[in-house]
């Protein structure tokens, strides 16, 4: 998946172009066909969360820079991981181009990882981008006696999770599966909030998924009195500016196929909180769309309310969302049956 980063470097001028082109949108062919009209935007988890406040900011700005200047309605609609609402979006909404989804960056990797709700093919969705990708830390306690990822290979290290279904869980058995580490999964604590207060208390050592956008805004104490290490970063392929000493998970793993595991199961970080359209709209309406949300992502008061929300704006393009989905359903079947396994292992 390497092709990802240089898709995501080559089209990261077009954030600047596509702000600079906004004003004269009007223009364009098509350019009255959202005068009157409303766009819905449906929002396939819960109101409050990090996904519902990103799409409210758009819903405000976003219209400026369509031409008609349609008026937006947020809608949400969770469930089932976010695979109800993405169903929906993709089997029942009219295909008229006035419907945009906001999806969970786990929903697109329901059909590949056996999710029989999941009723929808991701590569046929029109991607529009995303206002940030993530960055996943394992991070341990200070102190715990593990400093690196080779010392967890070499003692048991109790993580907190919510269940052995989790998607921390499934990290943690990721990274034993590639790393060889003795990462335990504790079941039974709410989200982050539950396992950070478990580490505080000394009942566990760690946390496998803590996202650093998330720890930013929650617990930025902890990362100024060096309350807790990081072992590896991971989502990314280069090294977060604010992480420089923390090994990328990638970089780590010994062999093409490991590196490939950690690529899909890694991919839905890189897809931050990704806007769609439905498959079978209009394709010259799909990148008005796409050229008015990468506007948007760089309009002084978007990232000023982003900002204020614990939210970072550091935009991927729909381009850049299509090809990492592409490459993950198109990776090698044996490399998507280990990843199955590590997912459906709930032990």
């Amino acid at each position: 998946m390497h092709t990802v980063r240089k898709t995501k470097l080559a089209i990261a001028s077009s954030l600047v172009i596509a702000a600079l082109s906004a004003g004269s949108a009007q223009a364009q062919s098509g350019g009255d066909f959202y005068r009157g009209k409303t766009i819905r935007l449906i929002v396939t988890t819960d109101a409050g969360g990090g996904y519902d406040l990103a799409s409210r900011n758009i819903a405000r700005y976003m219209p400026n820079y369509i031409p008609g200047k349609p008026s937006f309605v947020v809608q949400n609609m969770p469930g089932a991981g976010s695979v109800k609402g993405t169903n929906y979006i993709y089997n029942v909404v009219a295909k008229d181009s006035t419907v945009m989804g906001s999806l969970g960056n786990q929903a697109p990797f329901a059909p590949m990882l056996g999710m029989d709700q999941a009723l929808f093919d991701p590569t046929k969705f029109n991607w529009l981008g995303s206002p940030a990708a993530e960055v996943g830390l394992l991070m341990v306690w200070h102190a715990v006696p593990v400093d690196t990822i080779e010392d967890a290979t070499k003692r048991e290290v109790i993580m907190a999770t919510s269940g052995g279904g989790s998607t921390s869980a499934f990290y943690a058995r990721t990274f034993n599966s590639v790393f060889g580490t003795k990462l335990k999964v504790l079941s039974g604590y709410t989200g982050m909030t539950g396992a950070f207060l478990a580490m505080e208390r000394g009942e566990v050592d760690g946390f496998p998924s803590a996202f650093w956008s998330s720890l930013k805004a929650t617990k930025p104490d902890w990362i100024r009195d060096k309350k807790v290490k990081f072992l590896i970063q991971y989502g990314t392929r280069t090294a977060n500016p604010e992480l420089p000493d923390v090994p990328v998970a990638r970089d780590l793993a010994k062999s093409e196929e490991d590196k490939l595991i950690l690529d899909i199961a890694m991919a839905p970080l890189e897809l931050g909180r990704p806007f769609v359209m439905p498959p079978g709209v209009s394709a010259e309406h799909v990148e008005i769309m796409r050229k008015a949300l990468m506007a948007t992502f760089a309009d002084k008061g978007f990232i000023a309310d982003s900002n204020k929300q614990g939210l970072e704006v550091e935009p991927t393009t729909g381009e850049a969302l299509e090809a990492i989905i592409k490459e993950t359903y198109g990776a090698p079947k044996p490399v998507i049956d280990r990843l199955v396994s590590l997912y459906s292992d709930t032990k």
